[in-house]
């Protein structure tokens, strides 16, 4: 019986104050991951407000093409009045 009370006493001296601090060793870096996640979260979901304009790049690179096909067309017949 003595040693029961004596296990018992370990127990909520030295074993139940351990798997506190270990849980609150594990419990802090997790609260900071999801702190972190939520802000990658929130700065993530701004990305396609800004990349609309991506959509719009093919189109503008054929009309460089295109300004550039004209400028030749033009500066040749400039040298042919010159």
């Amino acid at each position: 019986m003595i040693l029961w009370w004596i296990g018992n006493i370990i127990f909520v001296l030295v074993i139940i104050p351990l798997v506190i601090w270990i849980l609150n060793r594990v419990l802090e870096p997790a609260l900071q991951i999801e702190y972190y996640a939520d802000d990658i979260l929130d700065s993530g979901a701004q990305f396609p407000v800004h990349l609309q304009a991506l959509r719009e790049l093919g189109r503008t690179r054929e009309l460089a093409r295109q300004v550039n096909i004209d400028l030749e067309r033009y500066s040749r017949a400039l040298d042919d009045i010159a």
